[in-house]
């Protein structure tokens, strides 16, 4: 069995395009869904060694560590950026 889900474009780099790919797969006979890097160049297209598969039995527990993440988590803090003159020194340093 072989369904794409979907497809993340993640860049291009000298004429070589990366997608990521989410399907389901099935793998020695063992279905699970596929994440994973494809990449389209002159040389080669195809999926690439880069990528996690997640077999079929551990998807709800792997669906609900995704969901968990909030979409405040994948935002930069503002008050936590600090300019690299702020940055604290280590305590077994001293400042001349």
């Amino acid at each position: 069995m072989e369904k794409d889900i979907g497809k993340i474009q993640k860049g291009e780099f000298q004429g070589t395009v990366t997608e990521i790919v989410v399907g389901v797969r099935e793998y020695n006979g063992r279905v699970g869904v596929d994440i994973r890097e494809f990449i389209s160049s002159d040389k080669y297209t195809g999926p690439t060694k880069k990528g996690l598969r997640i077999p079929a039995e551990k998807f709800s527990e792997f669906k609900e560590m995704i969901n968990s993440i909030d979409e405040k988590d994948l935002q930069v803090a503002e008050e936590s950026e600090q300019k690299p003159s702020e940055k604290p020194q280590p305590k077994d340093q001293e400042t001349l």
